[in-house]
């Protein structure tokens, strides 16, 4: 008779229990990756997907991948915070209680394996969101924004954040994020000049110190949340420019790194069928194309510049010499970068309005899918290792 752990998942629990099982299991003890001196934890804004983003974390967490720095927009930048404002080791049990906390407001259907629950489940907790908020994250105006007073944050969005403010500092230790070992960054958008704004507490030119205005500015997305103001300048989500930290990252890299990127939206997929098809589609070409740029632009100038270098090499002593040789010779002077790109995939069952979907169900299920991601990585560790060891700039996909 076979036993209770020798069983298929039958439900999004099973699921989660059996990932969460391998991923401790095969820890590797004599070929673990041989870290470089920063690792980057790099975390896209895509609203109530971001359990996959936690799954993540855990994982890396149980296979002591230590995070050095972690980057994020939108809700990208609430789990970072979240991760820097916690030590490494519990700040998953934090972001758990995080996510228990906003999914706790929609239905929690837990069922067999079955895509029509699953879509129904699905509607309903995007429903619940759309129409009462989201618990401990945010809630609905009283007044629609015609008929507010200008200026206000009625007239300027659907909803009220206050509550994520009262969340923040709730599992947030404001004085370990600024002050403990990882550095934070997190993307925001300057309403009146348009431009990108990155706050970060390890900035070498204008360090800031972070505390929840700044992550709620970089999740503050129009039209559904209010600006947030912060000494005289208001700010919206930071995705409406970049829906990724990662350029960031890259041109502050100072050392060795790898560079774990994780994505929210597929670049690839299907040929839509109906109408939530293409909104779902949509979504997942405009957030995901800025990191498939920046990474494709990213390694292009490396190949080129390891080219130069070459080139370089190969003159004689009293040219290198030459002042303008010894100037070229810096500007492609640069630290070996390793990428592993992790993508959250969209489900059958799920449609457009899988990011703002706050059900219990759903966010397992993403949890789930975070872990696995992580359990791919492991299995490509022997190339990764390699690269590293090597010195190699080089991009691995996890879809």
């Amino acid at each position: 008779m076979a036993t209770q752990a020798a069983k298929s998942p039958k439900t999004v629990d099973d699921l989660l229990v059996k990932k969460r099982r391998e991923v401790r299991e095969k820890k590797p003890k004599d070929q673990a990756i041989p870290l470089p001196e920063t690792v980057a934890l790099v975390l896209q804004g895509g609203g109530a997907l971001g359990s996959y983003q936690a799954g993540v974390y855990e994982a890396m967490v149980a296979q002591d991948i230590r995070i050095d720095w972690v980057a994020g927009i939108s809700i990208g930048a609430i789990n970072s915070a979240i991760i820097a404002g916690n030590p490494f080791a519990s700040a998953w049990e934090r972001l758990r209680e995080f996510w228990e906390q906003i999914t706790s407001g929609s239905p929690n259907m837990v069922f067999a394996d079955n895509p029509f629950w699953r879509q129904t489940n699905h509607r309903l907790g995007a429903f619940a969101a759309a129409t009462s908020g989201v618990p401990g994250f945010y809630r609905p105006h009283m007044s629609v924004p015609g008929f507010s007073m200008p200026g206000t944050d009625n007239a300027l969005s659907l909803y009220n954040t206050a509550p994520l403010e009262e969340t923040l500092n709730k599992y947030v230790d404001w004085d370990r994020l600024n002050d403990g070992p990882m550095r934070l960054s997190v993307g925001a958008v300057d309403i009146e000049s348009g431009n990108f704004q990155y706050f970060d507490t390890r900035d070498p030119v204008n360090p800031t110190r972070i505390d929840a205005r700044h992550i709620m500015a970089s999740g503050a997305l129009p039209p559904g949340f209010p600006p947030i103001e912060i000494d005289g300048r208001y700010y919206w989500d930071g995705g409406i420019v970049s829906n990724t930290p990662l350029a960031h990252v890259l041109e502050n890299q100072t050392t060795d790194m790898l560079v774990f990127q994780v994505d929210l939206f597929p670049a690839r997929g299907k040929m839509p069928q109906d109408f939530d098809d293409v909104l779902s589609r949509m979504k997942d070409i405009r957030f995901s194309s800025r990191t498939r740029a920046v990474t494709d632009q990213y390694l292009r100038i490396r190949r080129e510049h390891e080219a130069i270098r070459s080139v370089l090499n190969k003159l004689p002593p009293e040219v290198c010499a030459d002042e303008d040789v010894e100037r070229l010779r810096a500007m492609v002077d640069e630290n070996a970068v390793n990428i592993v790109h992790l993508i959250c995939q969209v489900e059958e069952w799920e449609s457009g309005a899988r990011d703002f979907e706050f059900s219990r169900a759903t966010m397992e299920r993403h949890w789930a899918q975070g872990l696995d991601a992580v359990l791919s990585v492991i299995k490509k560790r022997g190339l990764l290792a390699q690269n590293i060891i090597d010195g190699r700039t080089a991009a691995i996909d996890i879809d």
